[in-house]
C-alpha cells in the first residue's frame, strides 16, 4: 500500500481533522510519539494518518501497520473501532490497539509488543 494512494483518496474532511490532531496529540499518543518516531523501531511510523474517511492513529506504510491507541471514551464506541479495524484490515494493514493505561502503565511492554510485530511482518 503505498502512501501517497491511501492519502490521495482519505477525503478532505479526514485530511483536515487529521492536520488538526497531529498538532493536539492525547498525552499517551505523544509519549507513543516519541517512542516510535524516526525510526526508533527501525522503520517509519506517520502520526494521524487519514486512510479513506478514517484517521490512523499511527501508520507504518512500509509494512502496512497501524497502531491505535484507546482510551475511556472507547469504550462507548466499540462497534465503531471494530468498523475502522475491519476497514484498516480489508485495505491489507495489521491493526494493533493498546488502551491508554497501557502506555501508561508499561510503555517498555507497549514497544516491545510493537517491535515483536514489526519483526513479524520483516519476516513474513
Amino acid at each position: 500500500m503505498k502512501y501517497t494512494s491511501e492519502y490521495n483518496q482519505a477525503t478532505n474532511n479526514a485530511k483536515n481533522y487529521s492536520k488538526s490532531l497531529r498538532k493536539n496529540l492525547t498525552k499517551q499518543e505523544a509519549v507513543l510519539w516519541n517512542a516510535i518516531k524516526n525510526k526508533k523501531l527501525g522503520v517509519k511510523f506517520r502520526k494521524q494518518v487519514p486512510i479513506d474517511n478514517f484517521i490512523a492513529d499511527f501508520c507504518c506504510f512500509e509494512l502496512n501497520l497501524i497502531i491505535e491507541l484507546d482510551g475511556g471514551q472507547h469504550s462507548q464506541q466499540i462497534e465503531y473501532d471494530k468498523q475502522k479495524t475491519l476497514f484498516f484490515n480489508s485495505k491489507g494493514f495489521k491493526v494493533l490497539r493498546y488502551w491508554n493505561n497501557e502506555i501508561n502503565d508499561n510503555l517498555a511492554a507497549v514497544v516491545e509488543d510493537i517491535l515483536l510485530n514489526i519483526n513479524k511482518l520483516k519476516n513474513r
